[in-house]
């Protein structure tokens, strides 16, 4: 995360703005240079052949080229490369220069971890796009030179590939990269935790840390902040549960015994020290949040924060409700828009709430292209069987060419070996800045719910849990904690399972009308179709007991996720994950919306 305003900030806003105006020709010229440090790799020439002048083509003459003879891909085209060089292959197959670093995707959208080439130039658009939103944030909120974030950051584990490559996930690779000591450095902003607190590998000790330490600094602490939202909403459950041991600690300058990791234990102690006083204030404070069931926890106990900050877009939005309870009146700002793959827009608009955000695409990250979607029409005469979505795709068109409006799927080509990759993303441009779009994200593309012709994705549930949960807490004044789905089709007909954790006490005649209100909320024809001639069975709502998330979170965990990256799967089919679902329902409610 990115911090305090200096004078190099005026810059970076100086060189985007000339980027932006002038984005369809540093497009062109960014391919370019993507093409002549990679030319000759294995994967191109497959493609291109043998191009002798590649240095004296005009760009646009080479783009049109590269378009035409190099074919749209998946991740799954690129992975035998991939696995080629995680398994120590030296010759370049994707990049001239040789790759010693692979990230890892979080692999709870896909269901596993991929592998993603991870270079030097990560790192510095990482560091290149923190400084440019903090540039932009520090307009709206400007905050104190020399203060502190309260960051809930968490590297997972590094592991040595078969080839003897360093493998983690991107966020690992840049909180132990230089440009991460470099952007606190500039920025004269520093993390309350220390990195051996960010990197300890048990994110239930971090935690309880980044609490203590964020406490301990309450008063010099700037904003909070993390990757997801997810890890804030997280972080500040648990704080709920052990409120009381913290401010024991900072009484006694003491480390509570669940910390055992020698190097945590000896580090934050050198930090803290014994300070009654602190303790005594914070501890009248929980009492009051208490009362208050934590509402305005944020600003009641750093008082001096100005807003919360993280990426709130997404599989995160049903984390904003919570978030914005703790948060009381300081803003959320949404943080930008990536993937393990590559950056690709800035949230220029700070003020903006997260629901409204858009991301100016950066047109020096890498070479963007949008395939344009447009939505078949349904009918009850008419059923698509496509197992993906019921999009019609157009031609793939540069940056530059795209239409306010429209939804389009984006295409990357990096310099770290991605060559017209589909990244899956549905975005819509919202609007241009100067030359470059502005990017509403809007889901996935892949389906994540489908029994017979009916298609609904993440967005869909979304939209349909959030219904059903308005029900839950104007009727029964309970919280909805986490969900996710299951199409099963182990018996016919198949059917949709929606599971639930709750927080306070609901009767059983509430939990039926949520139900059947979540039943009749899906509006994708082939469902209701499905529904209706009973094709496909009732949806099935699934209580499960208190805590059942943090065990699907410690699973990911144990299997090698990073918490800096999780977010809760919102449709499995893993049977780990069922398994642990399964046992952990304590009631089972089947809509009669359709009998």
């Amino acid at each position: 995360m990115e911090a305090a305003t200096t004078n190099g900030d005026y810059g970076i806003i100086e060189w985007f703005e000339y980027v932006a105006e002038n984005a369809g020709l540093v497009q062109t010229e960014t391919l370019r240079r993507i093409l002549k440090e990679n030319y000759g790799v294995e994967y191109l020439k497959k493609w291109l052949g043998e191009i002798k002048n590649i240095d004296e083509m005009e760009a646009s003459a080479l783009e049109s080229l590269y378009t035409t003879l190099v074919p749209l891909a998946s991740h799954a085209d690129l992975e035998p490369y991939i696995q080629r060089i995680a398994d120590g292959d030296p010759s370049p197959l994707l990049t001239q220069q040789p790759i010693t670093t692979l990230s890892l995707s979080s692999g709870t959208t896909e269901g596993r971890q991929k592998y993603v080439p991870f270079t030097r130039h990560s790192s510095k658009t990482t560091l290149q796009i923190f400084r440019l939103a903090a540039a932009y944030r520090s307009r709206v909120y400007p905050i104190r030179e020399g203060g502190r974030i309260l960051e809930f950051i968490y590297s997972s584990k590094q592991f040595k590939t078969k080839g003897g490559l360093a493998a983690g996930t991107a966020t690992t690779h840049y909180f132990a990269s230089e440009e991460f000591k470099i952007k606190q450095e500039q920025t004269k902003s520093f993390t309350c935790s220390p990195e051996e607190v960010i990197s300890s590998g048990d994110y239930k000790q971090s935690t309880y840390c980044h609490l203590l330490l964020g406490l301990f600094f309450s008063h010099q602490v700037e904003f909070i902040a993390s990757t997801f939202t997810y890890s804030i909403v997280q972080a500040f459950r648990s704080f709920e549960e052990m409120w009381e041991e913290i401010c024991n600690d900072i009484r006694e300058g003491t480390l509570s015994p669940r910390i055992t990791i020698p190097r945590i234990r000896k580090v934050v102690l050198d930090i803290i020290s014994p300070n009654p006083c602190l303790a005594m204030r914070i501890e009248a404070k929980c009492e009051d949040l208490e009362g208050l069931d934590w509402f305005g926890l944020v600003p009641k106990l750093w008082p001096n924060a100005k807003y919360v900050y993280s990426i709130m877009t997404g599989s995160m939005q049903p984390y904003l409700k919570k978030l914005r309870h703790y948060a009381g009146y300081l803003p959320l700002v949404s943080a930008d828009y990536g993937s393990t793959e590559s950056w690709i827009g800035v949230n220029l608009d700070a003020s903006f709430a997260p629901e409204d955000v858009t991301f100016a695409v950066i047109p020096t990250f890498s070479y963007f292209e949008f395939i344009p979607l447009y939505k078949q029409k349904q009918n009850q005469n008419q059923y698509f069987s496509s197992a993906t979505d019921d999009f019609i795709e157009g031609d793939p068109i540069p940056l530059s060419q795209v239409k306010v409006g429209q939804q389009y799927e984006i295409v990357l080509t990096t310099f770290t070996g991605l060559y017209r990759c589909r990244l899956g993303d549905v975005v819509e441009v919202a609007a241009f800045y100067k030359g470059t779009p502005k990017l509403n994200f809007t889901c996935r593309r892949k389906l994540i719910l489908t029994v017979n012709i009916d298609k609904n994705t993440e967005k869909d549930l979304q939209l349909v849990v959030e219904k059903g949960s308005q029900i839950l807490s104007k009727k029964a004044r309970a919280e909805l904690v986490d969900f996710t789905s299951h199409a099963n089709v182990a018996n016919q007909p198949g059917h949709y399972v929606i599971y639930w954790e709750i927080k306070g006490e609901v009767e059983e005649r509430v939990l039926a009308e949520c139900c059947n209100e979540m039943d009749v909320s899906f509006v994708d024809h082939g469902y209701v179709v499905s529904r209706k001639t009973s094709a496909i069975g009732p949806l099935e709502l699934c209580i499960v007991e208190r805590g059942t998330f943090k065990k699907i979170l410690d699973h990911f965990i144990g299997n090698g996720a990073a918490m800096s990256q999780f977010k809760t799967p919102r449709c499995t089919s893993n049977q780990g994950l069922l398994r642990i679902l399964n046992v952990c329902t304590i009631k089972r409610v089947h809509s009669t919306a359709y009998c």
